[in-house]
């Protein structure tokens, strides 16, 4: 019955565009036992998209740039404090519950398989496929029966349904995992919650009052979607994206506000706070981990023995830093001064360079374990693979969990570690207000205001 479903497929969208799915869930009659199962029908008419998306940063996790002087292939597969498990290597099955394919656990994962495609991921609309936490990108199937954490209990996806569901990507797609990311409603990136899937327009005055989807602006030829956080990128180059893509020229009616745009982002006076709804992370303490502590009554400091001490902000003024569209980075493997705060990613520009814009930015702190002799950051085995012997989420063992981190990211190790603290930095460019609701002057050259003059170069306010 399946090869005649194919076949029907494959007659129907011959003459149709791929461009259009809706109405394709009528096709879609029988049970589906598994996500690749999926995927093949998919490719049935699909096989050239399939192709596309196998060229992908959702994919890949990775592309070659240039980074410190250096021609690498980086992205989130590789880079230091992105993940909120401090790395990838090592905790695959955790962080690839986010990754736009099914089964990539190991080093043995084959990329070069187009039935390890998850379409479903960006596609479905119904709101009820979800992939299991430590499933290597894999749902819970039918007679599965999964926990996590101890005590909860994942129901099986009904596939069928999900793919009857499929049409253009939707908010709440993208944000089940960029909304969710580091493990936790807006945890990571500060300006990404779970309100942007249907904001008011006071909340984002893009996806709100103008109805935009993600797709809007984070435009996707052939499954490329255009940006990228500057924790896994260069800043710059092709796959930039910013507010004057749409908005050009002189865009305000007052001068001096047209002038400004020339060393001011304007997130910087549009995006006046971030975490306006769900609270982010601020801080990390990972050597904290490993005690036996009862949670608090403060909702903003949470402690988890696994994880350690984190501590959370809402309704946030931004940090401002110059950015000239280029990042400052520390990859694995890079010596580090472990006397000094150790800046992970940092915006690159100063006062002096022409190219350089006042940029708003979550700035993230973090207590995390380095090798104390080989003076490198540590990649340690957190949630995965389920090893009772190197997870250290089940030994509670530093030592041993960054031996099998290490060893997965093909990194010395000399046996010894300590603690080294560390900065990353993410962009704000969500959570767009109103113009009324923009800054003012006042906040920031008003008494009190809320930029660091002398952080940012001048010896006081310019306008003082």
């Amino acid at each position: 019955m399946r090869k005649y479903l194919l076949l029907l497929l494959v007659l129907v969208c011959a003459s149709t565009s791929d461009a259009s799915l809706k109405g394709t869930h009528r096709f879609f009659s029988e049970p589906f036992k598994s996500g690749p199962e999926v995927t093949k029908t998919c490719a049935g008419c699909h096989d050239k998209l399939t192709k596309q998306i196998m060229q992908t940063v959702h994919w890949n996790w990775g592309k070659k740039q240039t980074i410190n002087g250096k021609t690498v292939d980086f992205g989130k597969k590789n880079a230091l404090g992105n993940s909120f498990c401090l790395a990838v290597p090592s905790n695959l099955s955790a962080c690839t519950s986010c990754h736009a394919g099914y089964g990539w656990k190991d080093n043995t994962f084959d990329f070069g398989n187009t039935d390890n495609i998850d379409c479903l991921v960006c596609h479905e609309t119904n709101g009820a496929y979800k992939k299991f936490p430590l499933g290597s990108g894999h749902p819970v199937y039918q007679g599965e029966k999964k926990e996590f954490p101890p005590g909860k209990v994942w129901e099986p996806v009904d596939l069928l349904a999900a793919a009857r569901s499929i049409e253009r990507p939707s908010r709440a797609a993208c944000g089940a995992c960029h909304f969710y990311s580091g493990g936790g409603d807006n945890y990571k990136h500060g300006d990404l919650d779970s309100t942007l899937a249907n904001p008011s327009g006071d909340y984002d005055v893009h996806m709100g009052a103008k109805g935009l989807t993600c797709e809007s602006c984070h435009k996707a030829p052939d499954h490329d979607v255009k940006g990228e956080a500057l924790s896994v990128s260069p800043g710059s180059g092709p796959r930039a994206m910013g507010c004057t893509d749409c908005h050009k020229g002189d865009v305000h009616a007052i001068r001096i506000l047209n002038i400004h745009m020339r060393r001011v982002a304007c997130q910087t006076c549009h995006i006046p706070t971030y975490a306006k709804g769900s609270p982010t992370v601020l801080s990390w303490d990972w050597s904290a981990a490993g005690k036996s502590a009862a949670e608090g009554a403060d909702p903003l400091k949470i402690y988890d023995k696994a994880r350690g001490e984190l501590v959370l902000g809402k309704d946030l003024v931004p940090t401002y830093m110059w950015y000239n569209g280029t990042v400052e980075r520390v990859l694995m493997g890079d010596k580090i001064d472990p006397g000094k705060v150790v800046r992970l990613s940092a915006p690159r520009g100063d006062r002096s360079d022409p190219q350089s814009k006042i940029f708003p930015f979550k700035v993230l702190k973090a207590k995390q374990p380095y090798d104390l002799e080989n003076r490198i950051i540590a990649v340690p085995n957190i949630f995965g693979p389920a090893d009772s012997e190197t997870a250290y989420s089940a030994t509670f063992d530093w030592n041993k969990a960054i031996e099998a981190g290490m060893k997965a990211a093909g990194l010395p190790y000399s046996g010894k570690y300590g603690w080294v603290e560390t900065t990353t930095v993410w962009s704000l460019n969500h959570m767009v207000v109103p113009k009324e609701k923009a800054i003012r002057c006042r906040h920031c050259h008003g008494e009190n205001g809320r930029i660091d003059w002398k952080g940012l170069g001048y010896p006081k306010d310019p306008r003082g």
